[in-house]
């Protein structure tokens, strides 16, 4: 069984990649068994990730037709950063007060290595670590619900971001400062100044749906 659970976490962690760097068009029809190639993995842990994938709204799964991913859209963007600014200003509350001290310590270790990598321009890297920033801010905060709400909104906008970055060097500077700064001061217990910071994340975030969207 855990090996089972492996394979397909290992499943769901190739497949959301390929979806958020777009290997995976944006709009695309693949196959189960396209995926089982791409992925080297077997029928039951791809159909376990495309379960948890459609939950998060990354696919659409059609019987007997395929599996589409969807197409990107800012004004999906918005409504989805309208939900997530409240939410995870929540969450990073939580996370200041209630983290244990291990929590605090991983987010100082994470703040240094974002700074770290984003001077690499490597985004896969930094895509991974953005993914460990939101878990242990979930972890933190100790509240299992947040996990249904927050997963959605974090793998979504990230995957707008991504696909939309033109300026690679300086959205992720700009990523950089603005989660040190929440993870910081969850780690030091400031509840007041990590929900600042948060705001300050998804004010950026919004601005840079709104440049895209006058690009278009």
């Amino acid at each position: 069984m855990t090996s089972e659970a492996n394979k397909a976490d290992q499943a769901y962690d190739l497949l959301e990649r390929m979806i958020t760097f777009q290997d995976l068009r944006p709009g695309s029809m693949v196959s189960e068994g396209t995926l089982m190639e791409l992925t080297s993995l077997g029928r039951h842990p791809v159909r376990s990730a495309l379960q948890r994938l459609s939950w998060e709204g990354m696919v659409q799964i059609h019987p007997r037709r395929g599996i589409i991913v969807p197409a990107i859209s800012v004004e999906s963007q918005l409504k989805l950063l309208e939900v997530r600014r409240t939410v995870e200003e929540l969450a990073v509350r939580w996370g200041a007060v209630r983290g244990a001290i291990s929590h605090k310590q991983d987010m100082i270790l994470l703040a240094d290595r974002l700074h770290d990598l984003s001077k690499t321009g490597d985004v896969v890297g930094f895509g991974g670590l953005l993914k460990q920033v939101h878990s242990l801010t979930i972890a933190a905060a100790q509240n299992e619900y947040l996990t249904l709400s927050m997963a959605p909104l974090q793998g979504l906008s990230r995957r707008f971001w991504f696909a939309n970055m033109l300026d690679r060097a300086a959205e992720l500077a700009t990523a950089t400062a603005l989660h040190s700064a929440i993870l910081k001061a969850m780690s030091v217990g400031d509840e007041i100044a990590a929900s600042k910071a948060s705001l300050a994340l998804n004010d950026y975030l919004t601005e840079f749906a709104y440049r895209t969207l006058q690009r278009r």
